[in-house]
C-alpha cells in the first residue's frame, strides 16, 4: 500500500526538494505550508509560547488528515517543537535527524552553516542533545551567513542560491581542516553545487533524508 507522508513547511521553496529526494518511492507527498510564523517571529508580542502553540495545533491538523508520518522541514518549527507534548501514534520526523547523525558519525571539527538566525540556537541546542543521546562527543561550531535568508523569503530564489554558495566556498577555503555542513533545507542546492564545483564533501539534509525515511517508513522504490 502507498504511504502518505505528511510535509510541515514554512516556505513553498522547500516542496521541491523533498519531491526530488523521494521521487524513486511509492509514496504520496501532501504538503502543508505556513509562511506565518516567519512573518511575525520579530513582532514586539511574538513570544515562544505563540510558537510552540501554532506548531502544535498545525501538527495535530496534520496528523488528523489520513497520513502515515508527519516531516518538518523547516528548522525554526523543529527548534521550537515541545517534545515532551510530543503524542502521536504515527512518526513525527524531524528534517534535522538525519543530518545530525550524520554529523555524529564524524570526528573531525565541523561547522553548521545557517542563513536564519532564529534557527541557529534552537537546532544547535537540538544537536547537543541529539549527540549526548547517542553518546558521541562531536566538534561543531555555527557560523551565520548574514543579510541571506531574507532572499528566499523574498522569492528571489537565484540571488539566495548564489549567495549561500558563495558563503559556503568561502567557508571551505578558510576552513580546509573542517567538514561543512548546510544546517537547512532552503540551502541543498547552494551545498550540492559547491560540492560539485570544489569536489569537497557538504553536508545537507537530502544526502541521508531518503535512505532514513527508507527505512523507518519501509518504503518501496518504484520498479
Amino acid at each position: 500500500m502507498k504511504k502518505r507522508l505528511g510535509c510541515f513547511h514554512a516556505h513553498h521553496s522547500n516542496i521541491e526538494h523533498i519531491e526530488k529526494a523521494l521521487k524513486p518511492y511509492n509514496i504520496e507527498l501532501i504538503h502543508f505550508v505556513d509562511p506565518g510564523l516567519d512573518r511575525i517571529k520579530m513582532d514586539s508580542n511574538f513570544t515562544e509560547e505563540v510558537a510552540q502553540k501554532k506548531i502544535k495545533d498545525t501538527l495535530e491538523w496534520i496528523s488528523s488528515c489520513h497520513v502515515d508520518a508527519i516531516l518538518i522541514t523547516c528548522t525554526f518549527f523543529t527548534a521550537n517543537i515541545e517534545e515532551d507534548k510530543l503524542a502521536y501514534s504515527i512518526p513525527i520526523i524531524k528534517i534535522d535527524d538525519p543530518l545530525f547523525h550524520s554529523i555524529c558519525e564524524k570526528d573531525e571539527p565541523q561547522i553548521l552553516v545557517f542563513t536564519n538566525p532564529n534557527t541557529v540556537e534552537g537546532t544547535m541546542n537540538q544537536l547537543i542533545n541529539f549527540a549526548t543521546k547517542q553518546k558521541k562527543n562531536i566538534q561543531v561550531e555555527p557560523y551565520l551567513l548574514e543579510n541571506t535568508f531574507n532572499l528566499v523569503m523574498e522569492g528571489k530564489k537565484e540571488e539566495y542560491i548564489e549567495s549561500v554558495s558563495n558563503g559556503l566556498n568561502r567557508l571551505i577555503i578558510n576552513h580546509p581542516d573542517k567538514i561543512i555542513s548546510a544546517a537547512q533545507l532552503s540551502m541543498v542546492p547552494s551545498a550540492e553545487n559547491i560540492e560539485s564545483k570544489t569536489d569537497t564533501y557538504v553536508g545537507n539534509h537530502l544526502k541521508s533524508l531518503s535512505n532514513y525515511l527508507e527505512e523507518l517508513l519501509k518504503l518501496n522504490v518504484y520498479q
